[in-house]
């Protein structure tokens, strides 16, 4: 087109490497759909019964699921992909865990949002003991 000057190859390849970079920071905060993943699809063996102690909590990072244990000794496990825009999440302090994409804040013990800006509680996963290892996820 007259008058129009032509991208330069410097301006292509540019345009070209930041384009995936863009689209892999959607992709860490989303699931396709735009909805969160819920955590495990099967169930997953966690650890040893004994790693979650009476009134704490553990997560478990690579499962993408938080475990407490109430004072009569009941297990709770929550996926911990927070509900907000679908960010793994990866800070435990004490018993409330922290979202690095937004700071929305939850409770290990129960699941409820403490700290927006998710609205939404974790999802609740089943939760088990077998041969004294804690098993969490569908059919635990």
């Amino acid at each position: 087109m007259p008058g129009r000057p032509s991208a330069t190859r410097r301006t292509v390849l540019r345009a070209a490497a930041v384009t995936p970079v863009a689209g892999l920071a959607a992709t860490a905060c989303s699931s396709p759909g735009g909805t969160s993943a819920a955590g495990p699809t099967a169930p997953v063996e966690l650890g040893a019964a004994n790693e979650v102690g009476k009134g704490g909590a553990r997560l478990y990072q690579d499962q993408n699921v938080v475990v407490s244990r109430a004072a009569d000794g009941t297990l709770k496990a929550y996926s911990s992909i927070c509900t907000h825009a679908g960010c793994a999440i990866d800070k435990l302090a004490g018993t409330t865990l922290v979202c690095p994409c937004h700071g929305s804040e939850f409770d290990a013990r129960t699941g409820k949002v403490l700290r927006a800006p998710a609205t939404a509680p974790l999802a609740a996963l089943p939760v088990v003991t077998k041969n004294g290892r804690i098993v969490a996820g569908p059919a635990a």
